[in-house]
């Protein structure tokens, strides 16, 4: 199993050099040559599989050149000894006969950006290894708010790697600004943009693929590699997590095997969802893909029209993990839908580059439409949804779990379609205390940062996860700040190139 580029065929690497590469020279993403099946048998097989080792199946059919005790160690290190809560790394709820939520948030970080990078550190390690890089690996992250604490986590002194993350200075909540300020850990480093998230992403990307700086990298013994969904390492992991919730509705006899479900996802790199889209190429019993937006509905208007324009207001909202109008993961669905043409996608991401938008052919418009359905939640509907769900369910869900629930209804509401639906629950509402209250009605006594956390645990009795309790008092270590255009300069100085 080799992979390749969407922007170039020939660009041609192993598992482990896409993961250790992350992203390609010309600027494409890592997909592998061919999409690897489960069979009927191997699905049946996985229902009575624990997560582990249903994890180390489905990788096993994608790292083609990891032996079997690499993946073993990996997925052990990443999803055993206590890492997740009750280690149930994606316990499933069921509200009622036709809706389910998948909990992706019981992990270190309480957001589902655990269940790819507790994992991705050691794939990386095992990828360097493997490619003979004995220098530092330097690991630049982009962050709308879940990733980066995720990634300063998973790669905490990771022996030959140092992570930097940029995350923009308005535009995370208050929680997830104070798990990364406070992170600890000797080879990271963190650092506000005054700017959105796409500036953050953007300018990652530029100096991934700056030849000059690469220079200075290497003359010091460095290189670099991404642990956001660009890497394919990144994306991989989350391929599992679709394809044990329906081997566990099989299991908890909710379906019968081969009883097609839908999936509703709150996305806004389109990372997320692209996993479940490849889950069902792999052969798992997926129908309806429904993608949910917020405010920042391009990804909406996109399936909609065929047209991707990123020349738009950009809105700073109640789910700030969703607050992108550059959705990096639709290029690899781009290069799927299109026949795997990768002077198509270079074409439409030059477009996007230079002109802010692009429009994909007729047909392939009608596969993208076939497969997803797409819709978009305002913050009063937001808000609106978690009330709902917690006067009729006595549940609680979060900001962004909130727009998959809305937009789910709004596709049941506009098709006789009666499926049944799993729908991804991406953070605990605890990283989001304050508008979840808002949301509830309650008022937080006093002007503390944890007393909204408190009114919530008083009013729901849900207790306070124990990694979001555990920052009150912590020291902030990390206050740094720079423009968009002040990024590399932060990377150099903090590496000393």
């Amino acid at each position: 199993m080799n992979y390749i580029s969407t922007r170039d065929k020939k660009a041609v690497r192993t598992a482990s050099g896409a993961i250790l590469q992350g992203l390609s020279a010309e600027g494409g993403l890592f997909v592998p040559e061919t999409v690897p099946t489960l069979s009927d048998e191997e699905l049946s097989r996985c229902c009575a599989l624990d997560y582990c080792a249903r994890a180390r199946l489905v990788l096993g059919k994608f790292l083609g050149d990891f032996s079997g005790e690499e993946i073993f160690d990996c997925v052990s290190g990443a999803y055993t000894g206590g890492r997740f809560e009750n280690d149930l790394p994606a316990p499933i709820s069921k509200l009622d006969d036709s809706t389910y939520v998948l909990e992706l948030w019981h992990g270190p970080t309480c957001a589902f950006k655990d269940m790819a990078l507790q994992i991705l550190p050691r794939l990386l390690s095992v990828s360097a290894k493997k490619n003979r890089q004995e220098g530092e690996v330097v690991i630049l992250v982009a962050t709308s708010g879940d990733t980066g604490k995720a990634a300063l986590e998973g790669f905490r002194d990771v022996p030959g790697t140092r992570i930097l993350v940029f995350y923009p200075e308005d535009g995370v909540s208050e929680i997830q600004k104070l798990q990364m300020r406070t992170q600890e850990g000797e080879n990271v480093g963190v650092c506000a943009v005054r700017g959105n998230f796409d500036d953050c992403q953007s300018g990652v990307k530029e100096i991934f693929t700056d030849p000059s700086l690469a220079q200075r990298l290497e003359r010091a013994g460095k290189r670099f590699s991404s642990a956001n969904s660009i890497n394919w390492g990144r994306l991989l992991p989350q391929i599992v997590y679709y394809v044990s919730a329906y081997c566990d509705l099989v299991q908890n006899e909710e379906i019968a095997l081969g009883d097609e479900i839908n999936v509703a996802v709150p996305t806004g790199n389109f990372g997320n969802i692209l996993a479940a889209y490849y889950a069902k190429r792999m052969g798992v019993p997926i129908g309806k893909l429904i993608c949910a937006s917020n405010r920042n509905n391009v990804l909406t208007d996109f399936f909609a029209s065929g047209v991707y324009d990123r020349n738009r207001d950009f809105f700073a909202t109640l789910s700030p993990s969703m607050d992108i109008l550059i959705s990096s993961n639709l290029e690899r669905l781009l290069f799927e839908l299109g026949g795997r043409d990768g002077e198509q996608v270079r074409a439409l991401m030059a477009a996007l580059q230079s002109e802010g938008r692009y429009a994909v052919p007729p047909q392939m418009k009608a596969r993208m439409q076939d497969e997803f359905f797409a819709g978009c939640c305002s913050d009063e509907k937001t808000k609106a949804t978690i009330r709902s769900v917690f006067e009729q369910y006595c549940y609680l869900i979060d900001t962004h779990t909130a727009v998959a629930f809305d937009v789910c209804e709004q596709y049941r509401r506009s098709t006789p379609d009666e499926r049944k639906t799993l729908i991804v629950s991406t953070a605990s509402a605890y990283k989001f205390a304050d508008s979840v209250c808002e949301a509830l009605g309650l008022e937080a006594e006093g002007e503390d940062l944890f007393a909204p956390a408190d009114a919530l645990c008083r009013h729901t009795g849900v207790a306070v996860p124990q990694p979001i309790a555990a920052l009150r008092g912590k020291t902030v270590r990390f206050s740094r700040s720079c423009e968009r255009g002040g990024m590399a300069g932060f990377v150099c100085e903090t590496l000393g190139i």
